[in-house]
């Protein structure tokens, strides 16, 4: 499926504490595949990734500030987890309205582990069928959605996993669903 992406703008939106590994397989699979990607984090600068979320990893470079974009600048979007990236991102209105836009659009949208908490501060799973890491599904439920335990869950336009156990079956997921994505931002 080589460029199956090709001409699609997707946003990995982060923030510190982001699990290393769930926000870089998933942007190299679709920069792979010839998606356009921007890191997009509460503030510019850096942000600080975390491997099992006890040890720190890599930083990464914000390319924009979610105060500075809106879910009509891109085709698609990630939301990688870690515990303390959902936390931080759910506790800030305009990522959250950033999120919500997404899946109010019917855009795709790929989350995995601690991820599908900014889904549920958004408001946007009630009545929705996801996975996710085992100790936020009760937050999930409360939320209104249907929650699994299986590798990968596509419910319309979202695509969800549990852990970094499932990343090769979330990111083939996440390529197909992308690149179903009808109208690319030119």
């Amino acid at each position: 499926m080589a460029n199956a992406l090709q001409g699609l703008k997707v946003a990995v939106l982060a923030a510190d504490g982001v699990e290393q590994v769930e926000l870089e397989r998933p942007r190299a699979a679709v920069t792979d595949e010839g998606a356009s990607v921007d890191l997009v984090s509460l503030r510019d600068g850096e942000i600080q990734a975390m491997n099992g979320d006890i040890d720190k990893g890599d930083k990464f470079r914000a390319d924009r500030a979610v105060a500075d974009v809106s879910s009509g600048d891109y085709d698609a979007l990630l939301l990688p987890g870690g515990t303390m990236n959902p936390d931080n991102l759910r506790s800030d209105p305009e990522a959250v309205k950033f999120v919500g836009d997404f899946v109010r659009a019917g855009k795709p949208v790929g989350v995995i582990c601690h991820g599908p908490w900014t889904l549920a501060e958004a408001d946007v799973i009630r009545g929705r069928r996801l996975t996710s890491f085992p100790s936020i599904r009760t937050d999930l439920r409360n939320a209104g959605a249907t929650v699994v335990d299986e590798e990968v869950v596509v419910d319309g336009n979202l695509v969800s996993s549990r852990n970094p156990d499932d990343l090769p079956a979330f990111c083939a997921a996440v390529v197909e669903a992308f690149a179903r994505a009808r109208h690319p931002v030119g």
